[in-house]
């Protein structure tokens, strides 16, 4: 049986990434990057088209400051409306959004522009969520894991 996906953000992600930003040390950072690599997140596509042009030429998204450039995701749908209405989102994972924005040349991952609460996948993390990697909490702190082939 197939689960309809909502579209709503997991309330843990949230809540992760609200600690991690109040907290900023280094531990609740990076489980809130643990959390964002279960969850599935959004990359908004919008048209970049000319006006009159009669088909939809759909881009991603990325916001560059202080000469870096930041591919943008979202943890839910109502984050992905609250920055731009029009916006189409497609779900993926962390380590696909990593791969894209290496791919486009961005540094960073810039998670909830908009809010509820924004958050920096930083670059080092990004270059290993590229590669197939997903960081993991363990007893004694975090590692890396790689998925089987096949496995979402």
């Amino acid at each position: 049986m197939l689960l309809k996906d909502s579209g709503e953000a997991d309330p843990e992600v949230r809540r992760a990434i609200a600690d991690a930003v109040a907290d900023g040390g280094v531990d609740a950072y990076l489980r809130a990057v643990a959390h964002l690599c279960l969850a599935r997140l959004y990359l908004p596509f919008i048209d970049s088209r000319e006006p009159g042009a009669r088909r939809p030429d759909l881009g991603t998204v990325s916001l560059e400051t202080g000469g870096v450039r930041r591919l943008l995701a979202f943890t839910g749908r109502d984050a992905v409306q609250a920055w731009r209405s029009h916006a189409w989102p497609h779900p993926a994972t962390l380590d696909e959004l990593a791969a894209t924005a290496v791919e486009a040349g961005a540094a960073e991952l810039l998670v909830d522009v908009s809010g509820p609460v924004p958050f920096v996948v930083g670059e080092e993390i990004l270059s290993e969520l590229a590669q197939g990697r997903r960081l993991v909490a363990l007893a004694d702190g975090f590692g890396w894991a790689r998925l089987a082939p096949g496995d979402p």
